[in-house]
């Protein structure tokens, strides 16, 4: 997997923060607003080199989604641990074990519904996200308040 993916995925899957109809009147998201837009909500992704998915970032900072690279082969099912999406008052981050630095996130409202997310500093990498998804993502949640029984889940402890 390709880390951009993955990091823009766990972004937009978590801290991916979301009317607007137009990119042009888009409206850009401060760490608090993209907070309060995206955590606990499911989104469906797309990204800009064919990787598909859905997920949501929990309020530990957790993620729990499904990501099908670059729209080729299964759809797999991961989860990232508590406060791997973090919001600061100036940035929105994601902090990966083995990763030797912390990325940071640009996110732009788009619609009532949607947002687009980016690595900051490099435009061309993005993922669009749109409220709706995958009732799997929210197997974790159930699985963690120990409501649900046994869900097994790919744990991503980092990615090369």
């Amino acid at each position: 997997m390709r880390i951009t993916t993955v990091l823009l995925s766990a972004a937009a899957l978590a801290a991916g923060a979301a009317g607007m109809s137009s990119v042009a009147s888009a409206e850009t998201l401060s760490p608090q607003a993209a907070e309060r837009f995206v955590m606990g909500r499911t989104f469906s992704y797309s990204c800009y080199e064919g990787t598909v998915g859905s997920g949501r970032v929990l309020k530990d900072g957790s993620v729990a989604g499904t990501i099908q690279v670059r729209g080729k082969g299964n759809a797999r099912y991961v989860t990232l641990p508590p406060g791997t999406v973090r919001a600061t008052p100036e940035k929105v981050c994601a902090k990966l074990k083995g990763v030797a630095y912390q990325p940071c996130f640009e996110l732009e409202k788009t619609a009532a519904d949607s947002f687009r997310g980016n690595l900051a500093g490099f435009d061309q990498m993005w993922c669009e996200f749109k409220r709706g998804g995958s009732g799997r993502t929210r197997l974790v949640e159930r699985s963690r308040n120990g409501s649900a029984g046994s869900t097994k889940t790919a744990q991503i402890d980092s990615v090369h």
